[in-house]
Formats: structure tokens, C-alpha cells, sequence
């Protein structure tokens, strides 16, 4: 017979999992409290949050992503990043803190129903964030019609030119 708080606390992660857009999982062996803590803070900023959890009780929490091969990544201690919004900001400060403290490392993560590996969520965290990269989409969308604007315009620059210096011409 299960315990009646880890029946409570497999209740709160699987709500903490459904409430996340992605997870990143780490392995925090050989951190101080005051370094987790300070990542915390730091991914608090990026729009997440670092619990450490127990790999039976998360696996227990997140069955229908274990499924999907997210129970191979529960291996040793593991902490998870519970992303709320987009996930390059959260996964570029676990990376830049990884670099900063060796003893930080990435296991993977689960994006919008699929399994990443570690050098995948490395990859992710060098990607530029979502709002870089709508302003690049929009500014390869606009260019065209601006050049095509400024083509025009010369065009029209280069007419009155002609006109006004053929005016000019005749009237000296």
C-alpha cells in the first residue's frame, strides 16, 4: 500500500507535468544547495521551474511520457526544468550554467510530445529565441515588397529628373 504522501506528491508532479509546455532533465550530482539555488533563480527568470524529484515517483507521474521513452532519461539523480512558455530562454541558462559548473549536466528533454536527447536540448540552446526569430521571419517577408517599394520609387525619382531637367532645357 502506497504511502499517502508520495500517493500526494505523484498528484502534484503529474499536475506540474500537464501545466508545463516542455521539461528539460538534468543531473545535479555535485552541486552545492547554493548553486541550485542560484539556477533556480536564474531559470525562475527564464520562465521555469527546477524541482528535484525522485525517478519512481516522476516516472509514477509521468507514465504517458514514459511511454514515449522518457523513462530512459531517469537514470541517477535527476532535477526537471518545468517549462511554462517557450523553451530556448530556460534551455540556454541550464546550458550556460552547465559551462559555468561542470558538475551540471544535461540528460534531455520533452518537447511538445517527443523525446530529446542531450545533445539535441544543446543544440536547442543555441538557437535564438522566439521573438529573433519571428523578427528575422518578418524582415525576409518584408524585404521583397521594400525593395520592390524602393525600385518604384526610383523609378519615379529618375522621371521627374528627366522631366524637370528636359524643362529646364527648353526653357533656357
Amino acid at each position: 500500500m502506497p504511502r499517502q504522501d508520495k500517493v500526494e506528491l505523484v498528484r502534484e508532479l503529474r499536475e506540474t507535468i500537464q501545466g508545463a509546455s516542455a521539461l528539460i532533465l538534468t543531473d545535479y550530482r555535485g552541486l552545492t544547495v547554493s548553486e541550485i539555488t542560484a539556477l533556480r533563480r536564474k531559470l525562475r527568470e527564464a520562465g521555469a521551474d527546477y524541482r528535484v524529484v525522485k525517478n519512481t515517483l516522476f516516472e509514477l507521474a509521468a507514465e504517458e511520457l514514459a511511454e514515449q521513452g522518457l523513462g530512459q532519461l531517469l537514470v541517477g539523480p535527476t532535477a526537471v526544468a518545468f517549462l511554462h512558455d517557450e523553451p530556448v530562454g530556460p534551455a540556454k541558462a541550464i546550458a550556460d550554467f552547465a559551462r559555468e559548473h561542470k558538475a551540471l549536466s544535461i540528460k534531455g528533454g520533452f518537447i511538445e510530445g517527443r523525446v530529446y536527447g542531450a545533445d539535441q536540448m544543446q543544440a536547442l540552446s543555441k538557437a535564438p529565441p522566439r521573438e529573433v526569430l519571428v523578427a528575422q521571419m518578418i524582415g525576409s517577408i518584408q524585404a521583397p515588397i521594400s525593395n520592390f517599394v524602393g525600385t518604384l520609387q526610383s523609378l519615379m525619382s529618375n522621371l521627374v529628373y528627366t522631366i524637370q531637367a528636359v524643362s529646364d532645357k527648353k526653357a533656357a
